[in-house]
């Protein structure tokens, strides 16, 4: 229950006489204080990430290079990331994982303050700017799945669902004005003061999660090294159809999505919407559409967590058949918040499916088979775009990813596990029932 606040501020909390009255509660029952840590962490460091990526391809234009080396950059940052990913997932589940998730943001708070004061030098050279990216993406290699393990493990009881949507509505509105508040700080002030600032912001998210407390996680067993944690994170991940399926789906669908937002999108709003500023509220729409979807998961919390979240990613589909059109800008903003609305419908479902179902001590690694499926295939689909467009036209390479999106969302509702996985009444059972039959059970549902 979340009961909201009473009596007045100021006034001494009732003594065992005073019948009737409660102290003031100033936040929910679940979110304690690791909760809260991780939330306003995680919200800091987003304002600053959001605005560095635009902060580090206007730093790259700025230093005389074209879109090409634009992405190159971005490919330094996402090859690490892929590489390192299933390592940082089993490092996390031996290791405190705050201490993972800290050491990660000290790693990028160096990297990005570098970079920072090459392009306030002017001598920033391309190589330099993406070996620094390379850095920050073996950082959040290591950081990702410490975070998400540490989320899952911060809260408790059937109000677990709400608790991870209230976490992405935050998270997703500060991207949201991350971003636009680093556009505008780029006009204003230059790239390298936004690096800057997102440096300080890594430095105070990661102090604030030094203050994460570890000691109701149970230790973890000694084991038989890394290659062993590998071995035992893939047997979690390959014995759960339901999960393993759902990862290929998204390696597939994300990578779709990425090629047609980063590649077809852009060029569809300089020839037919009006040029960038039309796209660019596409794209923030799609980001207040995802903290609608937040908003929403606050309140429902569907039975069949899968089914309804995978029913809830067809619409992820739209975008890409808007541009295909393409449509009138008012009715793509309409579909972009759609689709932003929905998939984090998905989201919330994913996130407390995998906490009701994942042994809390293998949470980092299964993570990092989930982020590994949504990076690895996305360098290659944007790379892949402009052949496609060459081959058949921009129109047809864009109902071809609407049609992928579909075609891979519904097979994986073949699979017998997502239709039938469903919420469970009480959590902590479900925990314990998980973490006892982890070696036995196929499917995770018992």
């Amino acid at each position: 229950m979340t009961p909201s606040s009473t009596g007045i501020t100021g006034l001494a909390a009732p003594g065992p006489g005073t019948p009737g009255l409660r102290p003031p509660r100033r936040r929910p029952a679940w979110a304690g204080r690791n909760y809260s840590l991780l939330t306003g962490s995680a919200v800091v460091a987003g304002l600053g990430a959001s605005g560095s990526l635009v902060a580090a391809a206007f730093a790259v234009l700025a230093a005389g290079g074209d879109g090409g080396d634009v992405g190159l950059v971005a490919a330094a940052r996402t090859v690490p990331l892929v590489v390192f990913l299933l390592i940082g997932g089993a490092v996390a589940d031996r290791l405190p994982r705050h201490r993972v998730m800290v050491a990660a943001n000290a790693l990028n708070c160096v990297s990005q303050g570098l970079f920072a004061l090459l392009v306030l030098s002017g001598e920033a050279r391309l190589w330099q700017m993406m070996l620094l990216s390379a850095l920050g993406g073996t950082g959040q290699a290591f950081f990702g799945p410490a975070a998400e393990g540490m989320l899952m493990s911060s809260v408790e009881g059937e109000q677990a669902g709400r608790a991870f949507a209230v976490f992405r509505m935050a998270t997703q509105g500060a991207a949201l004005g991350g971003a636009a508040l680093g556009g505008a700080l780029v006009a204003a002030v230059g790239p390298g003061w936004v690096l800057a600032a997102d440096a300080a912001a890594f430095a105070v998210a990661g102090a604030l999660r030094w203050f994460l407390d570890v000691a109701h996680i149970p230790p973890r067993a000694p084991g038989g090294g890394l290659l062993s944690d590998l071995r035992e994170g893939w047997h979690e991940f390959s014995g759960r159809p339901w999960l393993w399926g759902i990862v290929v789906q998204f390696s597939v669908a994300n990578a779709v999505v990425a090629a047609a937002d980063a590649v077809y999108g852009p060029l569809v709003a300089r020839d037919s919407l009006g040029g960038a500023a039309p796209w660019g509220l596409a794209l923030a729409a799609f980001g207040a559409g995802t903290v609608g979807g937040a908003l929403l998961m606050t309140r429902w919390r569907p039975r069949r967590l899968l089914f309804v979240g995978t029913l809830c990613v067809f619409p992820l589909a739209l975008p890409s058949a808007a541009l295909a059109v393409p449509v009138p800008t008012v009715v793509l903003y309409a579909v972009m918040f759609l689709a932003g609305t929905t998939v984090e419908v998905f989201g919330v479902s994913w996130m407390t499916a995998l906490h009701q179902e994942i042994p809390e001590d293998r949470l980092s690694r299964v993570s990092a088979y989930d982020w590994f499926g949504s990076v690895s295939l996305v360098p290659l689909a944007t790379a892949l775009a402009g052949p496609a467009e060459g081959a058949f036209g921009r129109g047809p390479a864009l109902w071809g990813c609407a049609g992928v999106v579909v075609v891979v969302t519904a097979l994986v509702l073949l699979v017998p596990d997502v239709r039938r996985l469903t919420r469970h009444g009480s959590h902590t059972m479900a925990r314990v029932h998980a973490s006892a039959d982890a070696e036995s059970t196929v499917g995770g549902l018992g």
